[in-house]
């Protein structure tokens, strides 16, 4: 590797918000928050999804809803979004000529 092109490595803590996992690894990730194990420093570095929440992994459906994003658009369009059922034309009955 050429020196001084590549970001520095660090000790990482991720730490998952809802379910508060911990992984400690390596990452060129940084934070202001450090916390010390075993006489090394790690950043730490909170992740809204991991391995730990993430609906793949878990076999569980839900939203992460950390900014009201939910509630702002309902509130927004108040029901005026389209359920996805297509309008279906009306079916005329034409009269056979008689014979």
């Amino acid at each position: 590797m050429k020196e001084g092109i590549h970001p520095s490595y660090n000790p990482v803590i991720f730490v998952d918000v809802s379910t508060g996992a911990e992984y400690i690894t390596r990452s060129t990730a940084k934070s202001k928050e450090t916390r010390e194990i075993d006489g090394v420093t790690y950043y730490v570095v909170q992740m809204e999804v991991t391995a730990d929440s993430h609906p793949f992994w878990t076999g569980k459906m839900h939203r992460l809803d950390t900014a009201g994003r939910i509630e702002r658009f309902e509130k927004k369009f108040n029901g005026a979004v389209d359920t996805g059922k297509r309008k279906t034309r009306k079916v005329v009955q034409r009269k056979r000529p008689e014979e």
